[in-house]
């Protein structure tokens, strides 16, 4: 039992982390943003790497920021019998639920992104646009962190479910 409160601690303090990261990202983005309204408006000057600086900021923000999300419980939820079941019901929900229905979601999404970041690493590949922002491999690459982040939080969720289970909740 002690595994697996320890294995959830350590999965919850990253992906704690990865979304204190996202935060700053946040932040980032609107100063880009900022700026780039700034220098178009007042200066007449624009940047294409500057506009896709936000773009990526933003994707980075919603792809990586999942796993913390999850973590938080702040995803998608439908309570209508949720919300006033027992911790036990809940347990075995959240375990049906990230066994049978997330584990296999971020199976296919990993199975089918794969070879489309591995051929952007391959190429090398650069913005399409003239200025704009060269390794856009690294952009693709968020959905392969976008399925990383979130199956270490499902690692962790699956490890309290099972204390609440077995019985032993002292999480």
């Amino acid at each position: 039992m002690l595994i697996l409160n320890w294995i959830s601690k350590k999965i919850d303090r990253f992906n704690t982390f990865v979304g204190y990261l996202c935060g700053l990202f946040a932040f980032l983005m609107v100063a880009v943003v900022f700026t780039v309204v700034v220098l178009r408006y007042g200066f007449s000057i624009g940047f294409i790497w500057m506009q896709e600086i936000y773009v990526w900021l933003h994707s980075f923000i919603f792809m990586l920021g999942s796993g913390f999300t999850y973590l938080a419980n702040e995803h998608v939820r439908i309570d209508v019998f949720y919300r006033e079941a027992s911790e036990r019901y809940k347990a075995w929900v959240n375990l049906i639920g990230n066994i049978f229905l997330l584990s296999p979601f971020l199976y296919i999404i990993w199975k089918y992104s794969y070879p489309f970041v591995y051929r952007s690493f391959f190429m090398n590949e650069v913005s399409r646009e003239a200025g704009g922002m060269p390794a856009l491999y690294i952009l693709k690459s968020a959905i392969l962190w976008f399925c990383l982040v979130l199956f270490l939080q499902l690692i962790s969720n699956v490890c309290k479910s099972l204390i609440v289970i077995i019985g032993k909740k002292n999480i």
